[in-house]
């Protein structure tokens, strides 16, 4: 048994926790017996309960073809949610730079100023959308396109000549809600991925690990940012196991692992192990790939298991434990630097309550929205009604 922790206190910064929608849910959505139908009144219960249970927002993962298309899904639930923001995820290389500000600032208006976009820069189901850029080659280009996309909604005019990208006379034909655009996260773990987080993200995402090497990652990406006069605030992705006690928690997760199939391992890992991702290399060492007879050899810190790296690709870290106990977490990591928390449980419905109802209120989480975080005294620049009072194109060096 893991004692649940004394809560520390909290720093003065917001904290906001966002929830996962995918077209994927089940209590064991790894294994066809188990998967739901999940149609358009599935996801709209879904959202809303997100929305009453007081989340900041919800991420809408996806790979580029495969899965619910995220803007449609997005555009069709603002009118049935209040509040939530939309954290859409977004692969640069599938995308112009052009293309995709026409998307955001029609949806960041439509939505009142509810979108947030993720910039996605792995290589996971590129192929079948006819990219091929190798690792390095996809963040070059995701340097460039950052570029572009936010001069373009700054509200400037855009030539651009670089390795990946040359564009000519590009600008928005109208400005999203939020200033200057909706904010932009972003995750990876390699040096240049950090980099460019560094040069034009405003929150950085980190794969979940133990505290300690989250600080370490925090420490570091803080440090390039401000070798640009940057500031970055930064945020988790984390499963989540929550029972009445850390017992039933426990037995929660063991019985998670005693329901998946061992070709369900096999398959996940042998998927893993070909991805080019730092960040998948760092979660499958906290496993090697290896089931246990119990379930709490994968605990890695109090409450933090690697477990879920065995069943699915990509974030692998779960917090498990009693409300008080993930609480707990959340507040450690909170603490170091960690801002926004984007956690699941399966079944990924039934479970907004359960945290809603036991979690939420053992956080200070914040419902009220200052905005996205900008340098002090930015003004945005007006855009032409006309081309005629055009502002002079932007130059920019590749």
């Amino acid at each position: 048994m893991t004692e649940p922790h004394a809560l520390p206190p909290l720093p003065e910064r917001r904290l906001e926790i966002l929830w996962y929608l995918v077209a994927n849910d089940g209590r064991y959505p790894w294994d066809a017996k188990w998967k739901r139908k999940v149609d358009f009144r599935y996801v709209q219960a879904w959202a809303k309960s997100i929305d009453v249970n007081g989340f900041y927002g919800t991420l809408l993962a996806t790979q580029p073809t495969s899965g619910m298309d995220p803007w449609i899904t997005a555009a069709s639930l603002v009118p049935t949610t209040e509040r939530l923001k939309f954290l859409i995820a977004v692969h640069p290389s599938v995308y112009t730079p052009t293309s995709l500000a026409k998307l955001a600032t029609t949806l960041d208006q439509n939505s009142g100023g509810r979108l947030i976009l993720n910039i996605v820069s792995g290589h996971t189901g590129l192929e079948a959308a006819g990219v091929h850029l190798k690792h390095e080659e996809r963040y070059e280009h995701t340097d460039e396109f950052l570029t572009v996309y936010r001069a373009i909604m700054r509200g400037e005019r855009v030539d651009f000549d670089g390795k990946h990208l040359t564009i000519r006379g590009a600008e928005a034909a109208f400005l999203s809600l939020q200033q200057p655009y909706p904010p932009l996260w972003f995750g990876g773990a390699s040096p240049i991925a950090r980099d460019v987080a560094a040069k034009h993200i405003d929150n950085y995402l980190t794969w979940g690990e133990p505290p300690a090497e989250t600080a370490e990652l925090i420490a570091d990406v803080r440090a390039r940012a401000a070798a640009h006069g940057r500031s970055i605030r930064f945020g988790i992705r984390l499963n989540l196991i929550v029972r009445d006690t850390d017992e039933q928690a426990w037995a929660a997760a063991q019985d998670m692992l005693d329901h998946t199939d061992d070709s369900v391992i096999a398959r996940t890992q042998a998927t893993s192990t070909k991805q080019e991702s730092v960040g998948q290399a760092r979660q499958l060492a906290f496993h090697n790939g290896v089931k246990p007879r119990f379930a709490q050899e994968l605990e890695v810190y109090p409450n933090v298991w690697s477990g879920f790296g065995l069943i699915r690709g990509g974030p692998g870290i779960a917090l498990v434990g009693s409300p008080e106990s993930v609480a707990a977490r959340i507040r450690e990591y909170h603490a170091l630097g960690i801002d926004s928390f984007i956690v699941s449980g399966n079944p990924l419905l039934e479970e907004t309550y359960r945290f809603g109802e036991q979690v939420m209120p053992l956080l200070p989480v914040t419902h009220d929205d200052p905005g996205p975080l900008r340098p002090a005294g930015y003004t945005r620049p007006p855009v032409s009604a006309t081309a005629s009072s055009s502002p002079t194109p932007l130059a920019v060096a590749g």
